[in-house]
């Protein structure tokens, strides 16, 4: 073989392994992939749904309410969940008839879910730990979060990412 074949192997070679590393990179290190099984964040995000979620998002910042984050189920950590953050560290959560009160003041949660609590839902009052948020899914009515697990609190520590947009299923592809 000559030396223009052998040095343009070398080059494709070298392209693959760059493309590799960079997606390694990128999958290990910057973004959190999931198919979503379970309808407990309707109509945020649906059964099938793809998401892509950031694993650097809170290394600058704090969680914040309204904040959709990846994390080990409390109870069995061989399993991700994904739900929202309702509570903050320090802060004391209470429902009652089906309402959310934070600190004692009603919260609005229209813009993320589309119908009320069950009327008769009473949870709390509970303070939440520091370093420690409280979370539920947006299907508030078919939703087996915080509130039915033993371990109700995802620490800071235990958050894998924070969601950041849904993505097609391209089937067409494969």
């Amino acid at each position: 073989m000559n030396k223009n074949v052998v040095k343009e192997i070398i080059s494709w070679v070298m392209v693959f392994v760059i493309a590799f590393l960079l997606a390694l990179f990128i999958n290990k290190v910057l973004l959190f992939k999931l198919i979503i099984p379970t309808g407990s964040m309707i109509d945020t995000i649906n059964i099938n749904d793809r998401v892509f979620a950031f694993r650097q998002a809170y290394l600058f910042s704090e969680p914040d309410r309204g904040d959709i984050i990846v994390f080990p189920f409390p109870d069995d950590e061989r399993d991700d969940y994904i739900k929202r953050i309702i509570g903050l560290p320090g802060e004391t959560l209470e429902i009652k008839n089906g309402e959310l009160y934070i600190n004692g003041e009603l919260i609005d949660e229209s813009d993320y879910i589309t119908e009320p609590m069950k009327e008769n839902e009473n949870f709390g009052p509970y303070e939440i730990p520091e370093d420690s948020y409280f979370v539920m899914g947006d299907n508030r009515n078919d939703s087996k979060d915080a509130r039915y697990w033993k371990n109700p609190y995802v620490t800071k520590d235990k958050i894998k990412a924070k969601a950041i947009f849904k993505y097609p299923n391209f089937k067409w592809l494969y």
